[in-house]
C-alpha cells in the first residue's frame, strides 16, 4: 500500500522546486513574453555626442550604444570610432522615426535649449529617457515632461544630482 501523504519536508522541497523553475527562465522565454529579461542589454541612442555626450556614452557602454546623432560630425567623429557599429544621424527626429522601434533608451547632452524637446518626444515614444542638466528652461516645459512621464507610466523619471 502506497502512502500518499507527503511530509512537510518532501512538501517543501517541491514547492521550492516550482518556484525556481518559475523565476530562473533563460532570456528567450521572458523575451517570448514581450518584456525586456533583466539580463539583457538595453539600446541606447546618443544625441549631442561630441562633448559631455560622448562621456556618458562611454560609461553606458556595458549596453549596445545603437545610434548616434550630432549636427557636427567632425566634433563627434571620435565618438563615432568609439562605436564604430551603431548608425549615425545629423537630425534626432529622422533617428527617432528610423529606429524608434528599436531604442529602449536615450541619452541627451545637446545645447541647453533643445532638452525638454528631445526629452518630451522620447518620452512619448515610451522610451528611457537621460538627460543632461538643465532638463528644461520653463515651468512649462517641466510640467510638460512630467505628464508626459506619468501618461507613459514612467515611475521615477527624473533624478536630480548636486556637484
Amino acid at each position: 500500500m502506497s502512502d500518499s501523504h507527503n511530509s512537510r519536508r518532501d512538501f517543501l522541497k517541491k514547492t521550492g522546486l516550482a518556484t525556481a523553475a518559475f523565476t530562473i527562465l533563460p532570456n528567450r522565454v521572458i523575451s517570448g513574453l514581450g518584456k525586456k529579461a533583466p539580463g539583457d542589454k538595453l539600446n541606447i541612442a546618443g544625441i549631442g555626442i561630441g562633448g559631455k555626450g560622448h562621456v556618458n556614452l562611454k560609461a553606458m557602454n556595458t549596453e549596445n550604444i545603437v545610434a548616434l546623432c550630432d549636427v557636427d560630425w567632425k566634433y563627434a567623429d571620435v565618438c563615432f570610432k568609439d562605436f564604430p557599429g551603431a548608425k549615425k544621424y545629423w537630425d534626432w527626429r529622422k533617428m527617432f522615426d528610423e529606429m524608434g522601434s528599436s531604442i529602449d533608451g536615450v541619452m541627451i547632452a545637446t545645447a541647453d535649449h533643445t532638452h525638454a524637446a528631445i526629452a518630451a518626444n522620447a518620452l512619448t515614444m515610451e522610451k528611457h529617457v537621460y538627460c543632461q542638466k538643465p532638463l528644461t528652461h520653463s515651468v512649462y516645459e517641466s510640467r510638460l515632461l512630467t505628464k508626459l512621464a506619468k501618461k507613459h507610466n514612467f515611475k521615477e523619471p527624473f533624478q536630480y544630482h548636486k556637484y
